[in-house]
């Protein structure tokens, strides 16, 4: 079966003639159904947000329709809803697509969303980096504004919503949701303790917040369109709808592909539609979620059971594109973005170039997450450096390990699961890393034990 895309949420990318204005939105039938929306009772979209099985398209996974179930509706407080487009895990880039090419997709999402969990104020939090991202979302949110689909009364009705942007300031752990409510606030970007500050109960200024990735504010108005139900049907029932996978690293044809959940498998995609490995070179492994999910061998195999029931051997390409498929196989597909390593790939420095960018990027409120990103940073540099220590690998192992459970947010994990999947299924890449280098002289001031941590 070759892999074959179904562009729904990417309809308008890449396309001929297609801009980011709101004429050639609204020519393709664009905000029709955020008029019909604010005319429908609020408890209807939220039942059928429920009903649609819709997973965040974020990294977590959390089913939408729970998370805006548990809203604290009756606190009296103002809701809010935030759009996460923060997106800064190495690897992964498909939302940027949809914030350049079709801001207006995004927009309709986002009061269609507004408008079902009864929230006046609207936030767009996009990283600092996206600079001219940015200046197309005020373009385009002005541009709705004028149309009368954002503001006051609108598309007729006594529904107003406004919209804000505010722009990170480059920070990786901002893609946590506390951690970004915590800046969108104004205080430093520390996640919070879940419990008491669950988003839907205490989130921004400490009032119910549904807290949704651009992907998945994208699915709104479509299910919404054609019901929850019908939407739970299309590919996987336990992840349905479509996924925007980007791939990157070293294949023939690197880019954004979504594809219908299940329709396909791994290695369909990398060898049918991005062309399969550079030439004169094989897969040796990939990462499937972004940066901060357990890594894959290319020759791994998994014992799962099927739809069916029936338990079965499969290989990593063989691994059908679904989030469920994947947690069979001891990892997850986080957000989406395939990170591909050949056999020219030294995984050691792999991990080494990953650990520097964890210690640079933990916030520092956690000790386990502070000391623990530092110390997998330094034994990693000082292994490629040539100054490691046979015991040093199960040393990192250890640290990665501990941290683990013991943290605020998931940076502690995300940190953690790259070293413990790569020192786990590449042991002896570092042991031979270090006698290689050993024998060469490199290492003979280590012989008295000395330490070398820079």
């Amino acid at each position: 079966m070759a892999a074959k895309e179904t562009r729904i949420i990417y309809r308008h990318i890449g396309a001929d003639a297609w801009n980011a204005s709101i004429d050639k939105y609204l020519s393709d039938g664009g905000y029709s159904i955020l008029s019909e929306t604010v005319r429908r009772p609020r408890e209807e979209l939220c039942a059928e947000m429920e009903k649609s099985k819709l997973r965040g398209r974020g990294g977590a996974g959390f089913p939408c329709g729970m998370k805006w179930k548990f809203l604290d509706r009756k606190s009296g407080k103002p809701i809010y809803l935030v759009c996460n487009a923060d997106e800064s895990e190495p690897g992964t880039c498909k939302d940027r697509l949809l914030i350049y090419q079709d801001p207006h997709q995004i927009i309709e999402g986002i009061m269609c969303a507004s408008y079902a969990i009864n929230a006046a104020q609207a936030f767009i939090y996009i990283r600092g980096e996206y600079i001219n991202g940015y200046r197309i979302l005020m373009n385009a949110i002005e541009e709705a504004r004028k149309k009368n689909f954002v503001g006051k009364n609108i598309c007729g009705s006594d529904y107003s919503c406004e919209i804000t942007v505010t722009r990170g300031a480059g920070c990786y752990v901002c893609g946590e949701e506390t951690g970004l409510l915590s800046s969108l606030s104004g205080d430093r970007a520390y996640p919070r303790i879940k419990p008491p500050y669950f988003p839907a109960v205490m989130g921004l200024y400490d009032c119910p917040t549904a807290v949704n990735n651009v992907e998945t504010l994208c699915w709104v108005p479509q299910i919404f369109k054609m019901g929850g139900e019908a939407f739970s049907k299309m590919g996987n029932p336990l992840d349905p709808g479509t996924h925007i996978w980007g791939v990157s690293g070293l294949v023939q044809k690197p880019g954004r592909y979504e594809i219908e959940t299940g329709a396909c498998t791994l290695g369909e995609l990398l060898y049918d539609l991005c062309g399969g490995p550079l030439a004169g070179r094989r897969f040796k492994a990939v990462i499937p979620g972004g940066s901060s999910m357990k890594i894959l061998r290319w020759d791994e195999k998994f014992s799962i059971k099927d739809k069916d029931g029936a338990q079965k051997e499969v290989r990593t390409e063989d691994i059908p594109l679904d989030a469920d498929s994947f947690m069979k196989c001891g990892t997850a597909i986080g957000s989406c973005g395939i990170i591909v390593m050949d056999n020219t790939v030294d995984m050691v420095e792999a991990l080494a170039n990953l650990n520097q960018f964890y210690a640079h990027e933990s916030c520092g409120q956690c000790t386990p997450c502070r000391e623990g990103t530092m110390w997998m940073s330094r034994i990693t540099k000082r292994i490629c450096e040539g100054w490691g220590r046979e015991e040093d690998v199960a040393l990192l192992k250890s640290v990665a390990d501990n941290m683990c459970g013991r943290t605020i947010c998931a940076l502690g994990e995300g940190a953690a699961w790259p070293t413990q999947s790569n020192v786990s299924k590449f042991k002896e890449e570092y042991y031979e890393k270090i006698r290689r280098q050993k024998k060469v002289g490199g290492q003979a001031r280590l012989d008295n034990n000395s330490y070398r941590l820079i």
